[in-house]
């Protein structure tokens, strides 16, 4: 079972919009739950959104009306809608699945896909 991230651009201005993609090879619904995490340079990872199998979704606080995750169970196809970017956004994101779920947010990475750079600066 794998993810893997596709994005369309990578390079955006602040204030833009990015849409990344994690298609699995199983369906969706395998999984406690989907989502991303970033790693920006120099510093650690942090989780970023996450939805889980009953539709429930968590965001980090520095993103959260800006960023949006959907999921596309007949696609097998979890999707990260990006917008307002700012440059502290800039990192990489990997596409991640998830053993389990608290009140905080996702934990317990199964797998994750390959990074993607979102750069966003003008």
């Amino acid at each position: 079972l794998r993810c893997s991230a596709g994005v369309w651009g990578g390079l955006v201005q602040p204030g833009g919009s990015l849409r990344l993609s994690c298609a699995t090879s199983g369906s969706t619904l395998d999984y406690h739950g989907m989502g991303w995490f970033r790693q920006a340079p120099g510093k650690e990872r942090e989780g970023v959104v996450c939805i889980i199998r009953d539709g429930t979704t968590y965001y980090t606080d520095s993103v959260k009306g800006r960023f949006t995750i959907s999921r596309d169970n007949a696609k097998n196809t979890v999707y990260l809608q990006m917008r307002r970017l700012k440059p502290e956004d800039t990192a990489v994101y990997y596409c991640a699945t998830y053993s389990g779920s608290n009140w905080y947010g996702c934990y317990g990475i199964q797998d994750s896909g390959k990074g993607t750079l979102v750069t966003v600066s003008s």
